[in-house]
């Protein structure tokens, strides 16, 4: 499978990506808190305009589904690193046919659990 040199370089693609992935995650949550104690004036809901409070809402909204997004993604780094962690010698095997993923996919998107032509039928699905 992987060498224990290409195992090291993945442990620390994926501690980057997860590092990346918590410093977005709380971005938002500083720019969510932010957005909630601007509105906790009494004069807030009386100055902004209808339209003005959808657009926040909105906004609001799509920083919730790009945080849920960003969530999700750190759960699949943080699984790829368990694996790694538990079972580094079978780490980078296909978790449908047992193939090696191979060291490019793995440097490209290092939390792969399936080879390109496992990942290709199950998108068909």
């Amino acid at each position: 499978m992987l060498s224990k040199k290409q195992l090291e370089h993945i442990e620390k693609r994926l501690q980057e990506e997860r590092k990346r992935a918590l410093r977005s995650l709380g971005l938002w949550g500083q720019m969510a808190k932010a957005d909630r104690e601007s509105h906790d004036s009494d004069l807030a809901a009386y100055t902004d305009h209808m339209a003005d409070q959808g657009t926040e809402s909105m906004e609001r909204e799509k920083a919730a589904l790009f945080a849920t997004k960003e969530g999700r993604y750190l759960y699949r780094i943080e699984e790829a690193l368990r694996r790694l962690y538990n079972d580094p010698e079978n780490f980078g095997a296909c978790h449908t046919c047992g193939a090696e993923v191979g060291f490019e996919r793995l440097d490209a998107l290092p939390h792969a659990r399936y080879c390109i032509e496992c990942k290709k039928k199950e998108e068909l699905v």
